[in-house]
């Protein structure tokens, strides 16, 4: 068996709009409790596709946790499917968007952005995306963009057209 090539992590998160608002929008009907899912996609793409809400099965304000028979179900549908987890994401209900020691040391898909939503303040979004490899965090940018280019597309642009680009220094009101 020829092990699978390794995947180079992009410096930014690239994502649609259609899952950036279905993500909010979880998080934001799920509060007060923290709400979780994933965004599955292409083996080593990279390419956030498929828009998965998982179960809170914590059911907590301050603690996400899948439910396990539905998580493997998840990993054997994607499997299936050739996929992989590329965004793992919950919300944080009264604190920034930002990695707890918990979410952390549960962190275990060291090829997935790992994104956090805070539904603090109802009128704004805070949305960041890390990358939590063996315990160590880093913030990447966030690009919203209006659709996602096919996979042949390759033209390097620095901000195409129905983009919206998020610096980890900055917070405030959701892209449109």
């Amino acid at each position: 068996m020829t092990p699978a090539p390794r995947r180079t992590l992009a410096p930014v998160l690239s994502i649609d709009q259609a899952t950036y608002d279905a993500i909010v929008a979880h998080a934001r009907r799920d509060h007060p409790d923290e709400a979780c899912g994933v965004v599955a996609g292409p083996e080593g793409s990279d390419r956030p596709e498929r828009f998965v809400p998982m179960l809170n099965a914590a059911r907590s304000p301050t603690f996400y946790e899948f439910d396990s028979a539905d998580l493997l179900a998840l990993y054997r549908e994607m499997d299936e499917r050739d996929e992989e987890p590329v965004v793992i994401y919950h919300s944080h209900t009264a604190t920034e968007a930002y990695p707890s020691r918990t979410d952390i040391e549960l962190a275990s898909e060291p090829g997935a952005h790992y994104v956090l939503v805070s539904t603090r303040e109802p009128e704004s979004v805070e949305f960041r995306s890390f990358r939590i490899v063996d315990g160590s965090v880093t913030e990447e940018d966030v690009q919203v963009v209006s659709a996602l280019t096919s996979q042949s597309d390759s033209a390097p642009t620095d901000q195409p057209s129905g983009t919206t680009q998020h610096r980890p220094d900055t917070q405030g009101a959701a892209p449109r």
